[in-house]
């Protein structure tokens, strides 16, 4: 992770100014996010899905452009304090006993601390920090009732409560999409927030989710392992006849087009540790913080990179 952003800041346009310091800041986290991430092989685009539907919710609710671009980018980060948790609780293939979960619940507050010291932590410590809390005060890290969630974590509970439940899990299938959209129903103005559910679900039964469901980026499919069932990554540099790797049995796969539909062909080799360790998809991460700052005014940039 270090030498990814050493390159990254390497590769900075200069003169250095606040825009460029902020673009550089903003890659600190997102790699950071990224490698959590990584951690899970069963999870693979879910930091991408999430912020591409709060995204689309946020637009659909009227926010404007910097709020947009305020909510996609804690959509990204929103699962950073998992960077304290375990591997052996994030990547358990059963029911997660009281003590683990209670572990689990660490993970906004770890994070929130996490950001606390950072310049442009402010922007999305709302969306890092209380994205599990819930209108019936049923939530955590604090318990807060409606009034008192920002809407940044308001939509992104949504969005990655969504995320979780049509994604594979090493405990269970994605769960069908009619089942997912009849459980937010139920539980708009209890769970989620009534307002930012109503636009989730309008945009969901309009389809305009449908692209982004079971993808890492625009355009590319989530690739499932063919010997051991876990998520196969393919990041937004890759090519036909790439080769790619599961990360739990380790098995090489080729990367196939054929009609603009990607797949993947086992090569019935194994690869040596070296070739499947995780790396940051430098693409995304850049195109993503151009897009963010493009649309964040410079005076919240000034404010927070001082």
């Amino acid at each position: 992770m270090l030498r990814w952003f050493q390159q990254y800041h390497a590769q900075r346009a200069l003169p250095d100014d606040t825009g460029q310091l902020s673009k550089d800041l903003l890659a600190s986290l997102m790699v950071m996010a990224w490698f959590v991430e990584a951690k899970d092989p069963y999870t693979g685009g879910h930091l991408w899905r999430v912020s591409r539907y709060a995204n689309l919710v946020s637009k659909a609710g009227g926010l404007p452009a910097p709020d947009v671009a305020r909510v996609t980018l804690g959509g990204f980060l929103h699962d950073l304090g998992k960077v304290a948790i375990p591997d052996a609780i994030l990547n358990k293939t059963g029911k997660l006993d009281e003590s683990e979960f209670e572990i689990i619940q660490t993970h906004p507050a770890a994070g929130g601390r996490m950001l606390a010291g950072h310049p442009l932590g402010h922007l999305v410590a709302a969306a890092v920090e209380l994205h599990h809390e819930r209108p019936d005060g049923r939530g955590y890290p604090h318990g807060l009732s409606a009034s008192m969630i920002p809407i940044d974590a308001a939509i992104i509970g949504i969005c990655d409560a969504f995320d979780a439940m049509t994604s594979l899990r090493p405990y269970r299938k994605p769960m069908p999409l009619e089942k997912v959209l009849a459980i937010l129903r139920a539980e708009a103005g209890k769970q989620f927030n009534q307002f930012w559910c109503n636009h989730f679900l309008a945009l969901a039964e309009q389809g305009e989710l449908d692209a982004i469901m079971g993808h890492s980026d625009d355009g590319i499919p989530l690739h499932i392992c063919p010997h051991c069932g876990p998520t196969v990554l393919q990041q937004s540099e890759n090519k036909a006849g790439d080769l790619l790797a599961c990360g739990v049995c380790h098995s090489e796969m080729m990367l196939c087009e054929q009609d603009k539909h990607w797949s993947v062909k086992p090569t019935g080799k194994k690869v040596a540790p070296a070739a499947w360790q995780p790396k940051a998809d430098n693409v995304l991460i850049k195109r993503m913080i151009e897009d963010s700052i493009s649309h964040i005014p410079m005076e919240q940039l000034i404010r927070f990179s001082r």
